[in-house]
């Protein structure tokens, strides 16, 4: 009987992506493909990230860019009173009430699956020639731990569209080694 394949985990071992907190996520175009600077494609994706609070009650939306290959965003999960997610409380009675917020896999999920489907139905309508392939399966998180990160999140997914050219995420990217020593912790260089 063949080996079963497993993929390997990024997720941070023993973290509970359903507590309340920041999380900074990227998710990445299929093949690092420039898809989103089809302004259809983008408008879709700027289009569902404005409504996602009313399908989650238990999340917040917080920055948020769309890169032509990338993007970045921060979400609060039950974000009511929340600690960042490094910060954790020891008296789950002082969430009493809060809403119960999704996982964070299910808030991505989610994002993913409605600009897809909202972009094949509008490729079946208007270039049903074209790809429908849009985003790499899996996607980054980094566990926000305090204000001086998110601070600097919110900074980095702010200069991201003006820094393209520098940007970990670019095929034609230019070397510089003031950006990764400012921004690589964020990019994983």
């Amino acid at each position: 009987m063949p080996e079963e394949r497993r993929r390997r985990s990024i997720r941070l071992p023993g973290h509970d992506y359903s507590s309340p907190g920041a999380y900074f996520v990227t998710i990445c175009a299929h093949n690092q493909q420039p898809l989103f600077e089809d302004p259809v494609l983008k408008g879709i994706i700027e289009r569902t990230w404005h409504t996602h609070e009313e399908r989650f009650p238990g999340v917040a939306l917080d920055s948020f860019c769309v890169m032509p290959n990338h993007v970045h965003f921060i979400v609060w999960l039950n974000p009511v009173g929340a600690p960042l997610a490094g910060a954790h409380d020891a008296n789950p009675a002082t969430r009493a009430g809060a809403s119960p917020a999704p996982t964070l896999g299910e808030v991505v999920g989610a994002v993913k699956s409605i600009v897809a489907t909202e972009w094949l139905k509008w490729l079946g309508q208007n270039a049903p020639h074209r790809s429908g392939r849009l985003w790499l399966r899996n996607y980054y998180e980094r566990v926000i731990r305090n204000e001086d990160e998110l601070s600097s999140i919110r900074q980095y997914i702010h200069l991201n569209p003006l820094q393209w050219e520098l940007d970990g995420e670019n095929p034609r990217r230019v070397a510089s080694r003031e950006y990764t020593r400012q921004w690589g912790w964020l990019e994983g260089d």
